[in-house]
């Protein structure tokens, strides 16, 4: 019978690069980058990893389809290199590969790595497609992506009889305090102060989504060493374990798109994967039990409707938490976005769960300075959404101390 995967997996080290408008970098500079740290922190020798995992998107301007590009670059040591791609739960799965691999015992030390170099596709959000020829430019002209979330907004708003200006102070509350993180965070490429005046007044992309309730577009990389908890306590004497409490993905199976009962105000995949998520961790109660979050905030409506389909927020009651502050990193509940989200960081599609995993791994080894710290942090939720609300997939993993 499956037991799943909590405690049977160790991260033995993490490593995350500076994210941005890295023009003076390629995909492999953010990678060696992510991977170096990522080593040292291990402890080990490059030698000692036995497998690796390469999460990439747009390969078209990263490192290729096959994983032999990233195993020359990374000089690895003539093992299995496997690259893969989820939509925006690349970066996740390259995490889920690995621990499973280990938790499998088919090898002890595994690496994930991300990366994703999306200002090189120059365009200004995410590109159409791989293959961006005249007939998939033309098609779905008119469909963007801060104008299908926006739809999120509006259906969310009508479920739950909520005025629009309601839901604008939410994401407006949301924004500021992922900025406010953000500007704590010397990796973030986004790193300002900015008021709820300033999100209400700026300019429209969508109604009801304006400027700063957008994530935008940069590169990065990131990367996980992960082991047994044996191996890493030998190898770990003097260091608090961070173990793999958790490693759920759920996928769209049509039902959204194609019946009547799904009312486009939430994520179907978020509900199932959070809910398996739980049990695997054997959380009963996520608002009191988890310590902390790093959501898919690709819109701040995305995050705010996330917050009820991870069961932090009762169903049609995410505006109180937020404007309560229960979701704010300095006396909230549940801390979000504590590095800042996507909307500080940006959204290089490879690496992105990656980070956010590395966003808990700090908090929960106590390596972040006082005014970024969450008090008497245990568990560590990431989230990641990829695709469009009505057909999608969604990550979610959850790690914590010993």
């Amino acid at each position: 019978m499956a037991t799943g995967i909590k405690d049977k997996v160790a991260v033995l080290g993490m490593g995350c690069s500076k994210f941005g408008e890295r023009w003076e970098s390629n995909a492999e500079d953010l990678a060696l980058e992510a991977f170096k740290e990522c080593l040292a922190d291990a402890g080990i020798e490059k030698k000692e990893i036995q497998a690796a995992y390469i999460g990439t998107h747009y390969d078209e301007v990263n490192v290729g389809k096959a994983a032999v590009h990233t195993s020359t670059y990374l000089k690895l040591p003539f093992i299995p290199v496997t690259r893969l791609e989820n939509y925006c739960a690349t970066a996740t799965e390259a995490f889920r590969a690995a621990s499973y691999a280990v938790a499998a015992g088919a090898y002890d030390i595994v690496l994930a790595i991300g990366m994703e170099k999306l200002k090189d596709t120059g365009y200004g959000g995410l590109p159409g497609g791989a293959a961006r020829g005249v007939k998939s430019f033309f098609e779905g002209a008119n469909m963007t992506a801060p104008g299908i979330f926006a739809q999120l907004a509006t259906a969310y708003a009508a479920k739950w009889n909520i005025p629009m200006e309601k839901i604008k102070d939410a994401i407006s509350h949301i924004s500021v305090k992922s900025h406010a993180n953000g500007m704590m965070n010397p990796r973030a490429h986004l790193k300002s102060i900015i008021t709820e005046e300033q999100c209400k007044k700026a300019p429209m992309i969508a109604y009801p989504l304006g400027l700063f309730d957008c994530c935008g577009v940069s590169d990065g990389a990131a990367a996980a060493i992960v082991t047994t908890p044996e191996i890493a306590k030998s190898l770990k004497r003097n260091q608090n374990l961070i173990k793999v409490k958790a490693l759920q993905v759920s996928n769209s199976s049509g039902e959204e798109e194609g019946y009547s009962q799904w009312d486009g105000s939430y994520f179907a995949t978020t509900r199932v994967a959070a809910t398996k998520a739980y049990e695997e961790a054997g959380i009963k109660d996520p608002r009191k039990e988890i310590s902390m979050m790093e959501v898919h905030d690709c819109f701040s409506i995305t995050e705010m409707v996330t917050m009820e389909d991870l069961h932090i927020s009762p169903k049609g009651g995410a505006y109180e938490d937020i404007m309560a502050g229960f979701y704010d990193l300095k006396g909230g509940g549940v801390p979000c976005q504590i590095d800042g989200g996507l909307k500080c960081f940006g959204h290089p599609i490879g690496a992105s769960g990656l980070r956010m995993i590395y966003a808990m791994y700090e908090q929960l080894l106590d390596r972040v300075p006082p005014e970024r710290t969450v008090p008497n942090a245990r568990l560590g939720l990431t989230h990641n959404l990829g695709g469009m609300p009505w057909r999608n997939v969604s990550a979610i993993s959850i790690i914590g101390r010993d």
